[in-house]
């Protein structure tokens, strides 16, 4: 069993940055691979960013590249979420969660443990 807590959202001007913590106990962390999803009211929870076990392959959605940036740090069992010239439709509870496969993973079926969420608001 893995154990995620999301912190670091909060309510913003568009423009601004925020970065967001997942921290992980219960399992070796380096033999997940981990994901960042949100969900905006009354949408669908989809992938924003994901790094594979060892961070050197990551992945973002088209609607944050160039804006986000994912990694994570093994030694603390923490990934991280930087997200930088928020626009208000960034606005959602972002998720992070855990999976056991290898790769790089964008589908939210491919992880077993989840966060859950912290509120990320971005005022226009």
């Amino acid at each position: 069993q893995v154990q995620l807590v999301e912190s670091g959202g909060g309510l913003v001007q568009a423009g601004d940055s925020l970065r967001l913590s997942c921290a992980a106990s219960g399992r070796t962390f380096s033999n997940y691979a981990m994901g960042w999803f949100r969900q905006a009211p009354g949408k669908e929870r989809e992938s924003v960013a994901a790094i594979s076990r060892g961070g050197t392959s990551t992945y973002y959605a088209d609607s944050v590249k160039g804006r986000f940036t994912v990694s994570r740090d093994n030694a603390k069992n923490t990934v991280y979420l930087q997200m930088d010239n928020l626009k208000p439709e960034d606005t959602a509870v972002y998720y992070c969660a855990a999976a056991s496969q290898w790769g790089v993973l964008r589908w939210r079926s491919a992880y077993d443990y989840w966060g859950q969420g912290t509120q990320v608001t971005v005022s226009s």
